[in-house]
């Protein structure tokens, strides 16, 4: 198969969908991997460290769209992409299609077959493809939270961990999954007062048995977030959803309830975000104020660390990759997690979560790809 990567043209996006070594192993398989000049330059990969392991260079991105059975990419694609893809191509990358419905539609017109990699899903519900991106933007959020309750960042003051005889600032993260632990873990070990809100008891006793008490957990309610949000410093917004829009736990109320120079992030925001005064911004211009309160909602948050991302990234999507490579419906049938990741095909949306939110016909995967015995 060809196997096309493209330079990411989001805004500050420096992460490649593949590393040398995941370029190696397409190779020893047998197939042809065309990698645009300069896609990895961002992450610190050069063109010759492609070269080495078997990869050809291409001269720009339309050179490797149109040479491309197979297109990987990091970030969902944009205008000028979705227009260079063709019918019978299979994509792969991340969609967030509920966030984004134009892209949505120009895929459905486009005739591809696009597998997103956060709706990949294991039996036991893991998200094994969201799982690495969301360890790193929970670990970020604290660290972008931390410097942005700096005064000269516009925030309160505060030293996230506080100093003998100086209380920490109190950091509430709102869900307890991959991003919300992440996050919990780093704002615990700088010496925060943390409190993580989840619907899911299981996932409270997780981090419960792991800190021993110094991660505060409380069952998720309105009673809760109405009682916590304005005695925060810190919120950080982790609430995810599996291909839907995030749910907003968050109302504009709560926020104007907020003490001046408090500081939210939302790492949902791919997912259209869970704090109702979240909009999404850049690593170019990440922030600005509602009312007092400083808002940081990079949409792509891993981004501005593209070197550990993309190594991280490629050791999750590796196995799918070459799978993929050898034939989309063998890959189907000897990863069925891959199943409910294939979000659009041949002009019809094929996740259910997806098509609910667009309100569009669903069509399950295997009947849309003329599988399903």
């Amino acid at each position: 198969m060809n196997v096309g990567i493209p330079t990411e043209i989001k805004n500050e996006e420096h992460r490649v969908a593949i590393t040398p070594a995941g370029v190696r192993e397409l190779t020893a398989g047998g197939h042809h991997v065309l990698i645009q000049t300069g896609a990895g330059s961002g992450s610190s990969i050069s063109d010759d460290d492609f070269r080495a392991v078997g990869a050809d260079i291409a001269a720009d991105a339309e050179q490797v769209f149109t040479a491309a059975d197979m297109i990987l990419k990091v970030k969902e694609p944009q205008p000028g992409e979705i227009e260079m893809l063709h019918p019978g191509q299979v994509l792969f990358t991340y969609l967030h299609l509920a966030a984004y419905p134009a892209e949505a539609e120009g895929l459905l017109e486009s005739g591809v077959t696009a597998i997103a990699y956060e709706t990949v899903e294991l039996p036991d519900g893991a998200l094994p493809l969201l799982a690495p991106m969301s360890e790193i933007a929970g670990r970020m959020a604290t660290q972008a939270g931390a410097h942005y309750l700096e005064r000269p960042a516009g925030g309160r003051g505060l030293l996230i961990g506080g100093v003998a005889g100086v209380r920490p600032a109190r950091v509430l993260i709102l869900g307890a999954g991959n991003a919300g632990k992440n996050a919990a873990s780093v704002a615990a070990g700088m010496g925060a007062e943390v409190i993580v809100l989840d619907l899911n008891v299981e996932k409270l006793r997780y981090l419960d048995e792991v800190y021993h008490g110094r991660i505060v957990t409380i069952s998720s309610s309105l009673y809760a977030i109405d009682e916590l949000v304005p005695t925060t410093d810190l919120l950080i917004g982790a609430v995810l959803v599996a291909g839907a829009r995030a749910p907003v736990v968050v109302s504009r109320e709560h926020v104007a309830a907020m003490k001046p120079g408090t500081v939210v992030v939302d790492i949902s925001i791919d997912q259209g975000g869970c704090i109702a005064t979240a909009i999404e911004t850049t690593h170019a211009d990440p922030i600005y104020m509602d009312g007092d309160v400083v808002h940081y909602a990079v949409g792509n948050i891993p981004g501005a660390v593209p070197n550990t991302s993309t190594y991280a990234l490629t050791n999750a999507t590796l196995p799918y990759t070459v799978s993929l490579a050898g034939g989309l419906e063998q890959a189907l049938a000897t990863h069925p997690e891959l199943i409910p990741g294939v979000n659009v095909t041949g002009g019809v949306v094929t996740n259910e979560a997806v098509a609910s939110f667009l309100d569009a016909d669903f069509v399950t995967p295997l009947q849309a790809l003329g599988l399903d015995d």
